[in-house]
């Protein structure tokens, strides 16, 4: 793709979320979405495989149809109370419409099932985007919104960690086990977002830390399936010994970065005497758990089925730039002592 056009697109995706944030009028806000959704488009397609384009229309249709309820819910909010401001939402009809239209754009379950599919047919860099970068605006919006009607966050956060987990077990796609796990992962960010707005936020930002590792050594190695990963410790031996650690952050397991929201979250469950809910949380952990520990698993302990002799692929020096993958790796797995500091600044 030609630079100048690369440039222009990731900057519409840059402004179509910095419009989302700041504005406080719903249609605005939609068109924030409807610029960022437009600008990523190309960036899907560029491969010309017919796979990306399939993708890029399922998720121009499933984002198109979210734009669309979403828009349906702001006016007939402003035709019931008189009001465009995002926070003068208060009606329980279009309060409700309007988070299932981002739990719809953002892939929370049950309407996460575009999720998966979308994201096998792009490319990895692609894919880190759409993981990341597209959830931010779509948020943004959820956390203004304060449903009249709670329990409905609170199925869609249940069902979302449960699918989450259920649904990544039996792939061999990494593609398709990160959608999943943004699925379990948006999960936990919903299941508090009504009692404490600072803790989701903490969650979303660790999330984005840990799914922007992840793909970036998945990008580095080349790898797509599991079967992939086992070749990668002739291609980068030190990494391949980080990685595990990085698979295991994002599945919560102490004393990672990853442990630090789903702990901070149980506890404040607890607090509301939601212990079930937190104990129905905490195992649909344990199925995430598994799978990464199958990505470990084939990183570390299996050997890759080739014997082929010459140069080792990791004496030829990469061309792709490391330092964001050497910065991310170090928050992935060390920001768990920070957690006051990091409570202090978001309740600030």
């Amino acid at each position: 793709m030609n630079p100048y056009i690369s440039a222009t697109l990731l900057f519409s995706l840059g402004l179509g979320t910095t419009i989302t944030f700041a504005s406080s009028h719903w249609l605005l806000a939609w068109m924030g979405l409807e610029i960022n959704t437009l600008a990523i488009l190309p960036l899907m397609a560029q491969q010309h495989h017919p796979r990306a384009v399939e993708a890029t229309t399922k998720y121009f249709l499933t984002q198109a149809t979210g734009a669309a309820t979403l828009l349906f819910a702001s006016t007939t909010n402003a035709w019931l109370t008189g009001q465009w401001d995002i926070l003068q939402m208060s009606h329980p009809l279009t309060t409700t419409m309007a988070t299932l239209a981002l739990a719809l754009k953002v892939g929370l379950a049950p309407l996460h099932t575009w999720l998966p599919e979308v994201l096998q047919g792009l490319d990895l860099t692609t894919g880190l985007i759409l993981s990341t970068w597209q959830k931010l605006a779509p948020f943004a919006l959820l956390l203004q919104i304060q449903p009249a009607t709670p329990t409905i966050l609170i199925i869609l956060g249940v069902t979302s960690t449960l699918v989450g987990g259920w649904g990544g077990l039996n792939q061999t796609q990494l593609r398709k086990i990160m959608a999943y796990s943004s699925t379990a992962h948006l999960g936990w960010m919903i299941l508090v977002l009504q009692f404490s707005p600072p803790l989701t936020l903490l969650t979303l930002l660790t999330y984005l830390v840990m799914t922007s590792s992840t793909f970036l050594v998945f990008k580095l190695n080349k790898a797509t399936n599991i079967n992939m990963l086992a070749t990668s410790w002739a291609k980068a031996p030190a990494l391949t010994t980080l990685t595990p650690l990085i698979l295991l952050s994002l599945g919560g397991l102490p004393p990672l970065t990853g442990f630090m929201p789903k702990w901070l979250i149980l506890q404040e469950l607890t607090k509301q005497d939601m212990a079930p809910i937190a104990t129905l949380a905490a195992l649909t952990a344990l199925l995430s758990l598994y799978f990464y520990l199958r990505l470990t698993y084939a990183m570390t302990l299996t050997m890759s089925p080739n014997n082929t002799t010459g140069t080792a692929p990791w004496r030829i020096p990469t061309s792709q730039m490391t330092l964001p993958l050497a910065i991310l790796t170090l928050a992935t797995l060390s920001l768990l002592p920070l957690t006051p500091t990091m409570l202090t600044l978001l309740t600030l």
